[in-house]
């Protein structure tokens, strides 16, 4: 009729191939933006109103505006013929992609008939089990049921390491989740400082914690037993210290007699090659320790790793050496208090360094003067020359 342009004879099959091809690009165009999908810049300047609105994203998630200002996502979704509201968070500490990514995710769990807020309470119920029964609370509940038969000295060095060294490795993770590399992580973190025998011990009171969870039901294995510290521990030549025995310790008291230094230096070198005390042991002491003439020296529990005092017997020559100190620092709480701060005990290396000057170096261990106990002086009765 003139009205519609003449076709040609394969002209109206054209027209037929190319309309799925024009449904397909607005299908393509639809799924890449959803009409009335929210953008960023929408999320972000939306203003509250006298009360609160909602803006749609699709498939049941949208943003709550409320009046105080607060933007929440939301989800909303049907489970059982039971309409639910599962809440994704704040606007824009969760930004719009993580929200999506969050509804996905939850849709992904409906879709294997799985009720996606039950789950998120299983899981927390599931994290603050895992929280309650962390390395670090059992450790504690551990050190609590461990430390009465221990010294207060003791039992607080052992916390100490465990907050510096194995905590920060291992102290939030569940204990019945810890393998045995993560326990060889943290005896390798500890010996780079050069403290073998610091991990050592960290290794040791670590397998009692996991014995103690076994035993109460909260882990089912001991990781620390899979591991032998000389397998991850760089090893050391050991050392064989000079020891100073009976026969030399006549001549050892005569150049302590005969050392320059201060008195009481002295008198502290005199007084520990006579009772055979560790340096640490001997600065702390306090004169209300020492009954002179019981002749006998009681160092409390709290500074040994002991629940009982540790009894010294001293011989004439430790309590005449005794009675001089009193003569210079009885008037103090400390029998060697320090030169500077007569409230602290003089240092260690006080000690040592005049030992050194003396021609004794490399025959202490750091903490006491090597001999043999039956040789001590309190045993054999052995007394300065210059007696």
């Amino acid at each position: 009729m003139g009205v519609f342009p003449s076709k040609g004879p394969n002209q109206g099959n054209d027209i037929t191939a190319q309309q799925p091809a024009a449904a397909d690009t607005i299908s393509t165009r639809r799924q890449s933006k959803p009409k009335g999908a929210l953008t960023d810049k929408t999320a972000s300047l939306a203003k509250p109103r006298s009360s609160a609105y909602k803006l749609a994203d699709g498939n049941g998630l949208y943003l709550m505006v409320n009046p105080s200002g607060s933007k929440l996502w939301r989800w909303k979704y049907r489970v059982g013929g039971k309409e639910k509201l599962m809440a994704l968070g704040a606007y824009p500490d969760v930004a719009l992609a993580q929200a999506r990514d969050a509804r996905a995710a939850a849709r992904k769990q409906l879709a294997a008939d799985i009720d996606p807020m039950a789950q998120r309470k299983a899981d927390n119920v599931a994290k603050a089990k895992a929280s309650a029964n962390s390395f670090e609370a059992v450790a504690r509940t551990w050190w609590e049921s461990w430390k009465p038969a221990r010294s207060e000295q003791h039992a607080g060095q052992v916390m100490r390491r465990f907050e510096a060294d194995v905590f920060p490795q291992l102290g939030k993770r569940p204990v019945s989740g810890i393998e045995a590399p993560e326990l060889v992580g943290m005896l390798k973190a500890i010996s780079k400082r050069g403290a073998i025998d610091l991990a050592k011990r960290a290794l040791q009171t670590s397998s009692q914690v996991f014995r103690f969870a076994i035993a109460h039901g909260l882990a089912t294995r001991n990781p620390a037993a899979d591991i032998r510290p000389s397998d991850v521990l760089p090893s050391r030549k050991k050392e064989n210290l000079a020891r100073i025995d009976g026969k030399e310790l006549p001549e050892l008291l005569r150049h302590i007699d005969a050392y320059q230094g201060t008195p009481v230096t002295r008198l502290a070198m005199k007084l520990m090659a006579l009772t055979f005390v560790r340096t640490t042991e001997l600065i702390a002491a306090q004169w209300s320790e020492f009954d002179l003439d019981g002749a006998e020296w009681r160092i409390p529990a709290e500074r040994m790793k002991m629940k009982t005092p540790h009894i010294v017997p001293l011989s004439d020559e430790a309590v005449n050496t005794l009675r001089t100190l009193a003569l210079i620092t009885g008037h103090n709480l400390l029998v060697f208090p320090g030169e500077r701060d007569h409230e602290k005990p003089m240092s260690n290396n006080t000690i040592l360094k005049a030992l050194e000057r003396m021609g004794y170096k490399g025959r202490n261990d750091g903490a006491r003067v090597q001999g043999r106990r039956i040789d001590t002086p309190a045993r054999t009765g052995i007394r300065s020359p210059a007696h």
